[in-house]
């Protein structure tokens, strides 16, 4: 019995540790060898989640297609979007014309490949006015409360009341012609659904117990605010934002459809739809094929988007 005991002391046999297996070796940060296997198998697993949903692989691709277009056009082709052959107008997609060309003799390939820079431009501008307008809105309505709520939520009752588009239409209208106008009106009328959506977030996290601890404990309320309510406030909300950013490449290509982005001949997505549909009866491939840019544009991020707000959910 004493020996035992002495065993107990010394750590040999230790009954806790016994019951929980043999101990981990520690890590000096010197490199354990166990540290590249972590790795692999972490890659594995991203792989093997990757695998199971083919439709989000897809929509990944998709998007990483659409960004190195609108970033580094050079990569997908070397032909002047601007530049036309009035001899090779009309000609049906082929090896040397993947999307044919236009009336004017331009490659439409080129014209969409540029023009994703220009609508991914405006996307981004879109959505970042919303995420911080809308989100600064719900923030301080949420987190204050009391009359700054009721102020604040009537103006958002206000925005939510006009159909989005119309909203556009009518601040565009009002800033001017052009892609960054455009943008900041697409992004204004999306800043009532962000301001919603924090506000439900900071008046759920803000009732939670650690945070009633935090400030029994005598912590300051931007101590609370940065530290305990935004970060727990912020998943659902970047929900809302990669959900917004296919919406807002419609908007955009709405608005540009109708003449209010940049002017020709920038090769925006809507502005090229705009100028085929003259053509449908015997150059199809204008409208269609950008339409379709679009269409996989959108449906991939709205895939990404159900993907993040599955996985918030499960935590």
């Amino acid at each position: 019995m004493s020996q035992s005991l002495a065993k107990d002391v010394d750590g040999v046999a230790d009954p806790a540790q016994a019951a929980l297996g043999p101990a981990r070796p520690v890590d000096t940060g010197s490199g354990s060898p166990a540290e590249p296997g972590r790795r692999r198998t972490d890659v594995r697993e991203v792989l093997r989640f990757l695998l199971r949903r083919p439709g989000l692989l897809l929509s990944a691709v998709v998007v990483v297609l659409v960004v190195l277009a609108s970033f580094w056009p050079d990569l997908f082709t070397s032909q002047d979007p601007l530049k036309g052959v009035p001899s090779e107008n009309f000609r049906d997609p082929s090896g040397s014309h993947w999307f044919g060309t236009d009336e004017l003799g331009r490659d439409v390939f080129s014209r969409v490949v540029h023009g994703a820079q220009l609508s991914l431009k405006a996307t981004i501008i879109a959505v970042l006015v919303a995420f911080v307008v809308g989100g600064l809105l719900g923030v301080v309505a949420g987190f204050v409360g009391r009359w700054v709520d009721d102020v604040l939520m009537r103006f958002v009752d206000v925005l939510l009341s006009i159909p989005a588009l119309f909203l556009s239409l009518a601040l565009v209208t009002a800033l001017g012609y052009g892609t960054v106008k455009v943008a900041v009106a697409v992004g204004i009328a999306s800043v009532a659904s962000f301001a919603r959506v924090a506000r439900a977030e900071v008046l759920r996290v803000r009732q939670a117990v650690f945070v009633e601890a935090s400030r029994a404990s005598g912590a300051h309320w931007y101590s609370v605010l940065g530290r305990h309510v935004l970060p727990n406030a912020a998943g659902p909300v970047i929900v809302l934002a990669t959900l917004d950013f296919g919406a807002s490449i419609l908007a955009v290509s709405a608005l540009s459809f109708l003449g209010y982005g940049a002017p020709p001949p920038a090769p925006e997505w809507g502005t090229l739809i705009s100028d085929g549909r003259n053509y449908l009866a015997n150059a199809w491939w204008l409208t269609a094929l950008p339409g379709l840019a679009i269409a996989a544009t959108v449906l991939a991020t709205n895939r990404i988007a159900r993907a993040l707000d599955g996985e918030w959910s499960r935590r």
